[in-house]
């Protein structure tokens, strides 16, 4: 490929007004130091020539933060308007909370020029979607993802774009066995896919949550793919990332899985380095130093000795290996 069919950009990975107790960023058990701190924002001149870069070198995809919330980006009308001028579609994932504007404005704004809308969302009942996502409101952010279905489903009955909805989870001691309810709850609100990845423990508060901890926990998380399977089937909703995992994944998630990321997307972090890859920052960083897009093109860095080297031989590193979101090819 001449470059990644998407990129995504680290806008804002300081703006969030959830404090989701598994987020590297935002958790309650994020340990800063006192004092005060530079605000992560990406420029957003830096997107739009990047952007303007991609296009023609086989760009049709881009997301906007996951590390923090999106909508809250300065420049996010920008985002969208870049869209538009290079034909490209946005691909989001948002925690359901709708900041700025009602679900239906967004939707109205969103809908026409969205492949995805993903919704992070970590619990079939009030107390678990609460409890993971702390100032989550769960009746409200189930009324807002109705509204905004409604608004795309009607779109699309005129003859207009039908963007794909997405329930997004991270699997967690915490919430697993409400997945098959998760898919029921997809159902009911005219969303098409649940799809989700394992945890990353980034603090030793969550070192007991991973459902890879062990083999016991293993077992019980095959227990639910099996139910989580059969639902999904009878509602009619695409479930995606949820396998039966071997007692060997507590060290290597899928020996058959593969990259899906590798050679095909790209992530730029809000200073304009360029990543490989949505590992976590500081692991990701031991992958290499590709430079940044400040100081080398998109098609300089994917064409680098550096970056070819780790798409030959990512098998072999170790972060690799133990990697949450590697997928069955």
């Amino acid at each position: 490929m001449n470059g990644p069919w998407r990129i995504t950009f680290d806008t804002n990975p300081d703006d969030c007004n959830r404090r989701c107790l598994m987020c590297e960023e935002h958790s309650p058990f994020r340990q800063r130091p006192p004092g005060p701190r530079e605000r992560r924002r990406m420029s957003f001149d830096l997107l739009a020539r990047i952007v303007a870069e991609a296009a023609p070198r086989g760009l049709t995809e881009i997301i906007p933060s996951t590390m923090g919330e999106p909508l809250l980006y300065d420049g996010f009308d920008g985002i969208l308007d870049l869209c538009r001028a290079h034909g490209v579609r946005l691909n989001l994932t948002t925690n359901a909370s709708f900041p700025r504007r009602s679900p239906m404005d967004w939707a109205r704004a969103l809908v026409p020029i969205t492949s995805d809308v993903k919704f992070s969302w970590n619990g079939a009942t009030a107390a678990t979607q609460e409890c993971i996502m702390r100032g989550s409101r769960f009746e409200e952010g189930l009324a807002g993802i109705r509204a905004f279905a409604a608004v795309r489903d009607a779109h699309a009955a005129a003859g207009g774009n039908r963007c794909r909805l997405t329930i997004q989870m991270t699997f967690l001691e915490a919430n697993f066995q409400e997945l098959p309810g998760i898919v029921d709850l997809a159902a009911e609100l005219g969303v098409d896919r649940v799809k989700g990845h394992h945890l990353w423990v980034h603090f030793p508060e969550t070192e007991g949550w991973s459902m890879r901890r062990s083999p016991a926990a293993i077992a019980a998380w095959n227990a639910v793919v099996e139910e989580s399977r059969r639902v999904a089937v009878a509602r009619g909703v695409l479930l995606e990332n949820v396998h039966r995992l071997s007692d060997g994944a507590v060290e290597d998630l899928d020996p058959d899985a593969v990259c899906p990321f590798l050679d095909r997307e790209a992530w730029v972090a809000w200073d304009g380095r360029f990543h490989p890859c949505c590992a976590p920052d500081v692991q990701r960083r031991a992958l290499g130093d590709f430079g940044t897009l400040h100081e080398r093109s998109l098609a300089e860095i994917w064409a680098s000795e550096a970056y070819r080297t780790l798409v030959r031989d990512y098998r072999d590193h170790p972060l690799c290996r133990r990697c949450n979101m590697r997928r069955r090819a």
